[in-house]
């Protein structure tokens, strides 16, 4: 049941949002935002006579969906947050005089060779004026780079998340 429950949400959220990266009208965000607060409790009220541990499970399987909503949701506003910027050539250009001044070596504790070329890839890419889909193919690119030493070992996980927090901070 519950891998059911799991697999029906987990295609209901490709239908709701197929692209996190697409514009989704605020109208609409909203409206799935609404929708995945109440789906909780409406699961609960429709559930009377049944088996406490039958509820249980499905209710945790509504909170992960509803949770998975709302985290696309936040995404897909940040992701159109991001597009404007990257659409504003002062931002652009401001961001560009700010990289210049900075020192990124510490942000992936990689080799100077590869921070140089990410600082200069970084660049280029705000200089072309990228879509948010460029960007977000290049920053897959630049972690997979960053973290190929780490590959298959057990500090896989824990060297992920540090490069993702200082890059996010950087």
């Amino acid at each position: 049941m519950c891998n059911c429950d799991h697999g029906m949400y987990q295609a209901l959220v490709e239908i709701l949002i197929p692209d996190v990266l697409r514009p989704i009208p605020s109208a609409l965000t909203q409206a799935i935002r609404n929708f995945a607060k109440s789906l909780e409790g409406w699961l609960s009220n429709a559930m009377n006579n049944i088996p406490q541990r039958m509820i249980q499970t499905k209710v945790a399987a509504v909170s992960a969906f509803a949770q998975t909503l709302r985290r696309y949701t936040s995404l897909n506003h940040l992701a159109q947050a991001a597009r404007a910027v990257l659409q504003n050539t002062s931002q652009i250009n401001q961001m560009l005089n700010d990289l210049n001044r900075e020192q990124a070596s510490w942000v992936c504790q990689c080799d100077d060779n590869m921070v140089q070329r990410l600082e200069t890839d970084f660049k280029m890419t705000l200089q072309q004026q990228s879509t948010l889909e460029q960007w977000a193919a290049w920053l897959d690119n630049v972690m997979m780079q960053a973290l190929k030493p780490y590959e298959g070992r057990p500090s896989f996980p824990k060297a992920a998340r540090q490069f993702l927090l200082k890059w996010s901070f950087y």
